[in-house]
């Protein structure tokens, strides 16, 4: 442990903080809506349980900050994955109505083919980057 104040806030950042400043870096400086989907991990599944989206206009939220808005939904959830995305036409977030279309169809699209979710970003519920694995049926 150190006590240098910025080695250790260093330390501490998730897989999850380290994406989002990449994301935010990477496009408009007006920010990016971001899709979300809560999922339960089974033995050879995972459940979409919820889904929000917000607008994403900066880099001070953390994980942290995430998996306390997350802990409001009253789900138990064992992991999350975001879809970033940036309006077309204007750049920056989307307007609410076509995130909600957006967040609608990336819900149907994770029903019908859990693999999808590895077009997002996963994280776990420490933050911590994940991947979906087919598994065999037999």
């Amino acid at each position: 442990m150190t006590d240098d104040p910025v080695l250790s806030d260093a330390m501490v950042l998730t897989d999850f903080d380290h994406w989002l400043v990449a994301e935010y870096a990477a496009g408009d400086p007006r920010g990016f809506t971001a899709l979300a989907i809560l999922v339960k991990i089974k033995k050879k599944d995972v459940e979409p349980l919820c889904s929000t989206y917000m607008h994403v206009i900066g880099t001070e939220t953390n994980w942290s900050d995430m998996s306390t808005m997350f802990a409001g939904s009253g789900m138990r959830w064992d992991a999350a994955v975001f879809f970033p995305i940036r309006d077309t036409r204007y750049g920056g977030p989307l307007d609410n109505p076509t995130a909600r279309l957006h967040l609608l169809n990336q819900e149907a699209r994770i029903s019908d083919d859990r693999l999808v979710i590895n077009e997002g970003h996963f994280f776990d519920v420490w933050g911590r980057r994940m991947k979906i694995e087919e598994v065999g049926t037999g």
